[in-house]
C-alpha cells in the first residue's frame, strides 16, 4: 500500500482538529463525526484538551484513502506548544495548512509555516470556514501571498457565499462538486452556468501562473495556448514538491464540505516517502535496507511506555533488537502498534515510511535514533526551544517530594521543552517551559495523572544579559603550581557587542604562533563556559563578540585545560568591566476585540509597557497588534475578558528579547 505522512498545521481555532475528524469519518476510520465543542474528537482525547477546547498534544492517526495509507498528525495551534509541532514536522513528508476564511493568515499560522519552511516540508493549503459571515477566498489567498511570501495557486472556486456556500468548482477538472444539507458525499455536476465565465477566467489565470513557474507547462502553454488537465495536475504536484508554489483548496470542515477533494489533493500533490531524497545520514526509504528510525515522541500510558517512531529505512518486526545510537544501548521491541490517537492495533511489522508506536524501549528519548545493531547511524534530532517562563513547585505533603521528582522527570522525558532544575540559592524545584499555558497544562497533568497536590509560585520569565559597551586589552594570567605539573596560560581579549542576530562570536588575531591553534579553541570553550552566568543577576549572556588578541605559553606547564580556565576567568572579568544590559523576552500580541472596547484595550496594553505596531477595524471588530514584555502578559486573558465582556481574544508568539527598564527584577 502506498503511504502519505502528513501533518495538519494552523493557528489555534482555524479548524485543524475538525478537518482531521472529517478525514477519519469519510475514510471509514470512525463511524461518527467527532466535534470539538462536544468533546467527542478522536485526536483531542486528553481531558485537558476537551476541557479547554484546544489541541495540546500532537496525536497520530491512520486512515486509508484511494489505495493509500494516510498517516496523519494533528498538531497544536497554540504558540506554547510549538515544540510539539517542531517534533512532528521533523518526521513528516507533507502538510495541510488550514486557514480561517475570515481571518486569513493569523500569527501562529505564520509561525508554523516558517517551521515547515525550515524542515522543507511540502504543503497544500485549505481555506476553511467558507460558510461563515465575512468569509472570502480571495482575501485569504491574498494574505497567503503577502504574509507567507509564497505563490498560492487556487484550484477551486466556491459555489455560493457564506450561509449559501454549497460546494466548489474544481478548476483542474472543470467540474462542480456540490453537497446537499446533511450529506456526507458530494454530487458531481457541470459547472453552474452563472459561474462558467468566472471559472474559465480563473482557470486561464491558473494556467498562466503555472506556466511561468514550470518549464514543461510553459512549453505546452506556448505551443497550445492552454494546458491539459493532466499537464496542469502534474505541474501542480511538481511545484508542491519543490516548494515553489502552494495549491489552495477551500471548504467548510464543520459542514463536511470540501473534505473529499482535499483528501484527493493529499494523494495527488503531497509526496510519498519514496519521492523525497534520503534523510540526513543518507538513509534511503527502502524496506530492504538496514532498519533506521527516529523516535519523535515518548508517552507514558497506563499500560506502559510508548515510543513513537518514524521508520526511514528497513523493516522492523516484533522481537527485533535495535540499537539506540544516542544512548549507546540496545533495546528489544516487544510490540508494534498502529496508533489511532489513544487507541492502537497490533502490527507484526513496520516498513520504511511508516509511523508507528513501539513498546519495549525503556530509555529512548524524543530525538533518539533507533537502528539495526550492525549498521549504526545517527539522524539529526528535532531542535528544542529554550524555555522562557519558570515557576517554582513544591509538594504540599513532604511525603510526596520523591513522587514529585519522579513525576517531573517523566514529564520532561515526554516533553523535552519542559526543563526541571533545582535553584542553587533557594533549593526550590523550578519548572521552565514555553509559556504560561504550557506550565499550567504541565502542573494540571501532575495533579490529574499523578494525584499530586503541588504549590505553584508566581511565574518568572527567563532574562538574558548582553554587552552594551565592551572593553579592550583585558589581560588574564592563569598560573597554578602545587607540586607536579603546573598550569600556565596568558590571554588578552577584547569584548564588544555582537551584531544583530549574533548570540556569540569568537575570533583570534594572534600571530606568530604565540598561542597554538588547539589552545585558541580551548580559550573559546572557556569563554562559552563563562556565558552561562552574567554579572547582573546570573542570567545567560548573549550578543557578545570576543577576540583573542595576544597570549603566551610555557614550554612545560601550558595545556588546553589551563587555557580553557584562563578563557573562562578572562571573559568573566571582562563582562564585569563592561557596560551590561538586562534583556527580557517580548512577545508579538494580536488582540481581537469588539470595536467599542478598543480604547480600554489600548490603555491596558500601554499600562503593560506594550508598543502598538498595527491597528485595523473590520465589520465591527478591531484587531490590535502590539509588542509586549512577556512578564506583563501573565493573567492577561482574565483581564481582557473582563474589559470586553468575554468577547475579546488574543494570541501571542515569541519576538525575541529587548532591553528591560532600569530596576527590573532579575
Amino acid at each position: 500500500m502506498r503511504v502519505r505522512n502528513l501533518g495538519i498545521l494552523a493557528h489555534v481555532d482555524a479548524g485543524k482538529t475538525t478537518v482531521t475528524e472529517r478525514f477519519l469519518y469519510l475514510t471509514g476510520a470512525t463511524h461518527k463525526r467527532g466535534e470539538v465543542h462536544d468533546g467527542t474528537t478522536v485526536t483531542d482525547f486528553d481531558p485537558q484538551e476537551r476541557d479547554r477546547g484546544i489541541t495540546i498534544f500532537a496525536a497520530a492517526v491512520s486512515c486509508d484513502w484511494a489505495g493509500h495509507r494516510v498517516n496523519l498528525i494533528d498538531t497544536p495551534g497554540h504558540v506554547d506548544f510549538s515544540d510539539e509541532v517542531e517534533r512532528s514536522l521533523r518526521v513528516l513528508d507533507g502538510a495541510v495548512a488550514v486557514f480561517d476564511a475570515v481571518a486569513g493568515v493569523e500569527p501562529q499560522s505564520e509561525t508554523v509555516w516558517r517551521q515547515a519552511d525550515r524542515h522543507g516540508v511540502p504543503r497544500i493549503a485549505f481555506v476553511n470556514k467558507l460558510d461563515r459571515a465575512g468569509a472570502d477566498l480571495d482575501t485569504a489567498v491574498a494574505s497567503i501571498r503577502d504574509r507567507l511570501g509564497t505563490v498560492p495557486l487556487a484550484v477551486q472556486l466556491p459555489v455560493g457565499r457564506e450561509d449559501g456556500f454549497t460546494g466548489v468548482v474544481d478548476l483542474v477538472a472543470m467540474r462542480a462538486y456540490v453537497w446537499a444539507d446533511g450529506a456526507d458525499t458530494y454530487t458531481e455536476r457541470p459547472v453552474p452556468e452563472d459561474l462558467r465565465d468566472e471559472a474559465r477566467h480563473r482557470r486561464r489565470r491558473l494556467e498562466e501562473t503555472v506556466a511561468e513557474l514550470h518549464p514543461n507547462a510553459l512549453e505546452e502553454f506556448c505551443g497550445e495556448d492552454a494546458l491539459s488537465g493532466e499537464t496542469l495536475a502534474s505541474a501542480l504536484r511538481d511545484l508542491t514538491l519543490s516548494g515553489d508554489a502552494v495549491v489552495v483548496l477551500c471548504g467548510s470542515a464543520y459542514r463536511n464540505r470540501g473534505i473529499e477533494p482535499l483528501l484527493d489533493a493529499v494523494v495527488a500533490y503531497l509526496p510519498a516517502p519514496s519521492d523525497l531524497p534520503p534523510v540526513r545520514g543518507e538513509v534511503p526509504a527502502d524496506p530492504t535496507a538496514p532498519f533506521t528510525a527516529l523516535a519523535f515522541k515518548v508517552n507514558a500510558t497506563a499500560t506502559g511506555r510508548l515510543t513513537y517512531l518514524r521508520v526511514y529505512a528497513g523493516t522492523l518486526r516484533k522481537g527485533d533488537t535495535v540499537l539506540d545510537t544516542t544512548a549507546g544501548r540496545t533495546e528489544r521491541i516487544s510490540r508494534i502498534l498502529r496508533v489511532q490517537a489513544d487507541r492502537a492495533t497490533e502490527a507484526d511489522e513496520a516498513r520504511a515510511g511508516d509511523i508507528v508506536a513501539v513498546v519495549g524501549p525503556k530509555a529512548a528519548r524524543a530525538g533518539a535514533t533507533l537502528c539495526a545493531p550492525g549498521a549504526p547511524v545517527v539522524l539529526e534530532p528535532p531542535t528544542t526551544a529554550d524555555p522562557v517562563v519558570s515557576v517554582a513547585l513544591e509538594a504540599r505533603r513532604s511525603t510526596d517530594t520523591g513522587r514529585l521528582a519522579t513525576a517531573l522527570a517523566r514529564l520532561s522525558e515526554e516533553d523535552p521543552s519542559l526543563v526541571v532544575r533545582s535553584d542553587p540559592e533557594t533549593g526550590q524545584t523550578v519548572l521552565s517551559g514555553l509559556g504560561e499555558l504550557h506550565l499550567e497544562v504541565a502542573v494540571e497533568k501532575l495533579r490529574r495523572d499523578r494525584g499530586l497536590e503541588v504549590t505553584v509560585g508566581r511565574p518568572r520569565v527567563a532574562y538574558r544579559e548582553t554587552v552594551s559597551k565592551g572593553v579592550s586589552g583585558l589581560l588574564h594570567r592563569h598560573v597554578k603550581q602545587d607540586g607536579g605539573a603546573g598550569q600556565f596560560a596568558h590571554v588578552v581579549i577584547d569584548v564588544e557587542p555582537a551584531r544583530d542576530g549574533e548570540e556569540f562570536l569568537f575570533a583570534s588575531t594572534v600571530t606568530g604562533g604565540r598561542v597554538p591553534q588547539e589552545y585558541v579553541r580551548a580559550v573559546e570553550a572557556g569563554c562559552r563556559d563563562a556565558l552561562v552566568e552574567g554579572p547582573l543577576g546570573g542570567h545567560p549572556v548573549t550578543g557578545v563578540r570576543v577576540t583573542l588578541t595576544d597570549g603566551a605559553t610555557h614550554p612545560k606547564d601550558s595545556s588546553e585545560m589551563a587555557f580553557r580556565t584562563a578563557g573562562r576567568f578572562a571573559l568573566r572579568e571582562a563582562l564585569r568591566a563592561s557596560v551590561m544590559t538586562l534583556l527580557e523576552p517580548v512577545a508579538e500580541v494580536t488582540v481581537t476585540v469588539p470595536a467599542e472596547s478598543v480604547g480600554a484595550v489600548l490603555g491596558d496594553l500601554a499600562a503593560r509597557r506594550g508598543r502598538v505596531t498595527d491597528q485595523a477595524t473590520r465589520s465591527g471588530t478591531a484587531v490590535v497588534e502590539a509588542t509586549v514584555p512577556l512578564a506583563e502578559l501573565f493573567g492577561y486573558a482574565n483581564r481582557l475578558r473582563g474589559r470586553t465582556q468575554g468577547r475579546g481574544t488574543f494570541t501571542t508568539r515569541p519576538a525575541g528579547y529587548a532591553p528591560a527598564p532600569a530596576g527590573q527584577a532579575g
